[in-house]
């Protein structure tokens, strides 16, 4: 009796062992103790700024080592309900132990997409930034739902969001939104949605109810900090200043305290007005900036390596990597991976999880493929 749930219990506690293995959990613990000492030195706290990116790196490794810990108390739990059971042979416990045997699944599904994480800036918070295409009012509504689809997103992860920069369209949805998502794994999660995004519908705004097509660009890029050094020349800068404007009613500022930065060597602009300080939206604006030239170098590196090896080219920023099809039939499909579902309503309330994991497993394949 119960010889098929032991089964599923050793079989559990070896995907468990293999992933903390991955994880390199048992590091990650001793750099949690290295910065637990530092942070109980004496003048610790004197900067703020910088210990306040030791309590950020100290939540992000815990976030990796409580799951483990938590799975490996649940598994042991559910091996010794499973002898309790078959002891007295209560037949009435089965119910319960399936349940906890399909909790402890989940959540080691979840740990195993965390053991996906290959790039070093997986773990870094996201700067998100979307754009609408070329078709006006039609493609600023799909934008505004696309900025709705990613903050739900964010919310079931748990992620903290900040709005950097909001221009809301002059009729409907938005002309342009960037976002700092910070969390967990907030960039390695997230960096599947960069790209063009398709979307077919009737369109609420043509009074002959035609069918639309609409483009959005989602850039994803991961926040520099003090361990990459990008260096910009003030004589490249230049700024400009201007009125706040929020969305929805937001609560905006009466003084030019928005701040708007162009690269001129690379044409790059970035532009911050979350802060009511001009200087604050300066430096997050400064951040966005190195943000986007790392990136840029970093897909140039990419771009060389891939052309050395296969004439190939990555998944660019201006490729279209999924279509929406809400008529006439509905449709989601990653033209990536080949990820695909009819539940449109799920995807665009935020689940994207079918994506995400789709996404890490293909990118592991093709850099499993350039290694060999």
């Amino acid at each position: 009796m119960y010889e098929v749930e032991r089964e599923t219990v050793e079989h559990y506690a070896t995907r468990l062992n293999e992933l903390r293995a991955c994880l390199n959990v048992d590091n990650l613990k001793k750099e949690i103790a290295a910065i637990e000492d530092k942070m109980s030195a004496p003048g610790f706290w004197d900067d703020q700024e910088e210990a306040q990116k030791y309590v950020q790196q100290l939540k992000a490794y815990k976030a990796v080592v409580t799951m483990p810990d938590e799975l490996h108390r649940e598994i042991e739990d559910a091996s010794t309900l499973i002898e309790i059971a078959a002891e007295e042979e209560e037949g009435s416990l089965s119910a319960e132990i399936q349940g906890h045997l399909d909790n402890v699944k989940k959540k080691l599904d979840r740990l195993e997409l965390n053991s996906l994480f290959m790039d070093p800036r997986d773990e870094k918070t996201a700067i998100v930034s979307i754009h609408p295409g070329a078709g006006g009012t039609e493609s600023c509504d799909w934008a505004e739902m696309l900025y709705r689809m990613i903050t739900r997103y964010c919310e079931q992860c748990e992620f903290n969001v900040e709005v950097l920069d909001y221009q809301p369209g002059d009729e409907a949805g938005l002309k342009s939104v960037s976002l700092r998502v910070s969390g967990p794994f907030a960039y390695g999660l997230l960096k599947s949605e960069e790209g063009v995004h398709r979307l077919v519908r009737i369109s609420p705004f043509d009074a002959n109810a035609r069918r639309h097509t609409s483009f959005v660009a989602i850039e994803v890029l991961a926040e520099v900090d003090d361990t990459i050094d990008i260096e910009i020349r003030e004589d490249d800068l230049k700024m400009d200043v201007f009125r706040s404007s929020g969305a929805g009613g937001q609560k905006v500022n009466k003084t030019s305290s928005a701040v708007r930065l162009t690269h001129l060597p690379t044409g790059i602009v970035v532009s911050c007005q979350i802060e009511r300080s001009q200087h604050r939206n300066r430096d997050t604006a400064m951040n966005m900036l190195k943000a986007k030239l790392y990136d840029m170098e970093v897909k140039r590196q990419e771009a060389e390596l891939n052309a050395q090896r296969e004439n190939q080219q990555d998944v660019a920023w201006g490729s279209q990597i999924r279509s929406y099809v809400l008529h006439p039939y509905q449709m989601i499909k990653d033209h990536r991976t080949g990820a695909e579902t009819g539940n449109v309503v799920k995807v665009l309330d935020g689940d994207l999880t079918l994506f995400v994991e789709a996404y890490l497993k293909w990118k592991l394949g093709q850099k499993s493929r350039q290694v060999r």
